[in-house]
């Protein structure tokens, strides 16, 4: 399933997150409800990179003040890799404003949600704004292809912050295939 959905574009990310938040009525008439604990999830996917599996199981305490940062020390549940990366203080204030909302105790799971239930939202949201190819994992997608984008295109960036083995299995993941790489060399031609 994961290697045939896309990655979000930013307008996408946005107007799903947002269509999440506010709620709306289905072609037949059926009303789905605002479902902030979703667009939470969701957006926590897109901006850390974790898989929506490692989302769904992240408590505030797993987040770490380590001096001046914060970390991630949790154990990724399909590769069991150790993840300590560092949770940008805005992000960090984004999840604590969340867990004080909701009533959630720091040892608690932020996400008392299934993946089947995201996944189930997430399709009837994609179907009302007429998106294809787009599941939970889009948003690591998006996740990867923006940090590529926006860091001069470092392919091994996104490999550490992905937890790849290779920037071979990163290049397949975010999409970069042999034409790309064709198109990107005759573009940069520049013979004087």
């Amino acid at each position: 399933m994961n290697k045939k959905t896309v990655a979000l574009t930013e307008e996408q990310y946005r107007k799903i997150i947002s269509t999440i938040r506010n709620g709306f009525v289905c072609s037949d008439g059926h009303i789905v409800k605002p479902n902030n604990r979703i667009a939470t999830a969701l957006s926590l996917e897109a901006n850390l990179g974790l898989r929506i599996s490692d989302i769904l199981q992240l408590r505030l305490s797993a987040i770490i003040r380590d001096g001046g940062r914060y970390r991630l020390d949790i154990v990724e549940q399909k590769t069991k890799k150790k993840r300590e990366f560092t949770v940008p203080t805005d992000i960090y204030i984004y999840i604590q404003n969340y867990a004080l909302e909701s009533n959630i105790n720091p040892a608690t799971k932020l996400f008392d949600v299934s993946e089947r239930a995201v996944t189930k939202h997430l399709k009837l949201v994609c179907d009302y704004l007429g998106y294809t190819g787009i599941g939970s994992h889009s948003f690591r997608k998006y996740f990867a292809t923006s940090i590529y984008v926006n860091n001069h295109y470092d392919i091994n960036l996104v490999r550490v912050l992905l937890q790849h083995s290779s920037t071979v299995t990163t290049q397949r993941y975010i999409g970069l295939q042999s034409k790309d790489i064709e198109n990107a060399l005759q573009n940069h031609i520049k013979l004087f």
